[in-house]
């Protein structure tokens, strides 16, 4: 059934407005698909934090405009699947590598992250890329090194103190 003008208006709108708020997102062909596999990669995107949509090519290009995704609009060529992140720069790369690698008929044609348009040979590139929580404690790992290392040298100073006085004492006794 054809979507009424004020449901493409509202469709567009949503989209406009996920769109607006995303930081990455991802489109893919997912023709060969069945229901059932559709279904198992909306569970997989809300459990990633993905917010994933099939709209067609004409209103999604409608509402990516005015957003950092309109660089996606040239690729908006048949049956496409979007999917976007608010949170997370990889959350669709990943998404949507995970899930080809078990069906393969889902084949990523471009990502975008900020405004920039990459191809889909970058999927593996970019769906390596560390979550947010993976480089915060990468950055606090880096950060908490030089503070260890600067404890272990003023913890050292006293030790090497006693060292040398028991030393010194040593010496004295077996001169004495």
């Amino acid at each position: 059934m054809p979507l009424r003008i004020k449901d493409k208006q509202r469709v567009v709108k949503e989209l406009n407005a996920m769109a607006s708020s995303s930081i990455a997102g991802a489109i893919a062909d997912y023709s060969g698909l069945n229901v059932t596999e559709i279904t198992e990669l909306r569970t997989k995107a809300r459990a990633s934090g993905v917010y994933l949509k099939v709209v067609k090519n004409t209103l999604s290009k409608r509402a990516f405009s005015d957003t950092s995704f309109e660089c996606l609009t040239e690729n908006l060529k048949g049956p496409i699947i979007i999917a976007l992140s608010k949170d997370d720069l990889a959350s669709p790369a990943r998404l949507f590598k995970n899930f080809s690698k078990e069906y393969e008929q889902l084949k990523t044609v471009s990502l975008a992250i900020d405004g920039n348009t990459f191809p889909a040979s970058d999927l593996d590139r970019i769906a390596r890329l560390p979550t947010k929580q993976e480089a915060l404690s990468t950055i606090a790992r880096l950060l908490q090194a030089p503070i260890e290392k600067a404890v272990r040298t003023l913890k050292e100073i006293p030790t090497k103190f006693t060292r040398m006085t028991v030393g010194v004492k040593d010496n004295k006794e077996k001169v004495s």
